[in-house]
């Protein structure tokens, strides 16, 4: 990876414990793309920068075997700890150096990765690995998560889109100014025939209010600023009391429903190359 970061074992633990992976209906779209070509194969699947492996972990069903790969052995300490899948393995490697033979991967996906990687490095690389019709697909969602609960999610978005504008400072500089813009560009300057982007795909699943609160915290800009001022907790623990007070509850363990905007590209090997 070109940027290191989610590497200590305290942040790896909040990592797994509260980040959310694609749902299944999106990573049905991703394997419905690669079932299209007729010359598709379900041998090899490996997910890039893995993190703890909760992405990893929706190939397993349909691939003879996939492979995690992270920069982080902390991130992935913690995806051996909680998975325990025969099909399921994880290495340490850099995304623009991925420890397999040329022309044997079937798919290579990226989940909210990509945009700490050198992108064009691990383009390359993704050529370099996937067969001829194997498929790359890259994922990634928006920082501004809405929640819904009751007649107040007006109020409610209003408190979280506070809570994201004060993180907005600590946005790391090589992400730029916008991760979509990126995706965006990469996929109209990709020199594949055979692709596809996707630039909403809603993500909507009950999370306790804790939750919600956990994966703000485990984003770069709140680690970020966690380091910079200890202060950083106060400012979540202030976002969280407001949203219980709006929501007419005490517990943060009661439910919202977290909308998580995903957009994506998917593209196809060609044969000849």
């Amino acid at each position: 990876m070109a940027v290191r970061l989610f590497e200590d074992k305290e942040h790896a633990d909040s990592y797994w414990k509260y980040r959310i992976s694609p749902s299944e209906e999106l990573i049905d779209k991703v394997l419905q793309f690669h079932r299209n070509n007729k010359n598709s194969a379900n041998d090899l699947a490996v997910d890039v920068g893995c993190g703890s492996g909760q992405g990893t972990l929706l190939l397993a069903p349909h691939f003879t075997c996939v492979v995690g790969t992270d920069i982080s052995p902390a991130q992935l300490e913690m995806g051996r700890k909680h998975v325990n899948i025969p099909n399921i393995s994880y290495r340490e490697s850099p995304a623009e150096e991925l420890p397999f033979e040329d022309g044997s991967v079937d798919l290579v996906t990226a989940m909210s990765a990509f945009h700490w990687f050198d992108q064009s490095r691990f383009l390359q690389e993704a050529h370099r690995v996937l067969k001829p019709h194997g498929c790359l697909a890259v994922l990634n969602y928006t920082m501004d998560m809405e929640l819904s609960y009751g007649d107040c999610s007006e109020t409610l978005n209003h408190i979280c889109n506070e809570f994201y504008a004060a993180l907005q400072p600590f946005r790391n500089p090589y992400l730029g100014s916008s991760s979509f813009e990126l995706y965006k560009k990469t996929y109209d300057s990709l020199q594949y025939p055979l692709k596809e982007w996707q630039d909403i795909f809603w993500v909507r699943k009950p999370v306790p209010l804790s939750g919600y609160i956990g994966m703000v915290e485990s984003f770069s800009t709140f680690q970020a600023l966690l380091k910079k001022d200890q202060e950083a907790r106060r400012l979540s623990q202030d976002i969280e009391q407001r949203l219980l007070r709006a929501m007419g509850v005490t517990s943060s363990e009661t439910e919202v429903i977290m909308g998580v905007k995903y957009f994506y590209f998917l593209a196809c090997k060609p044969a000849n190359d």
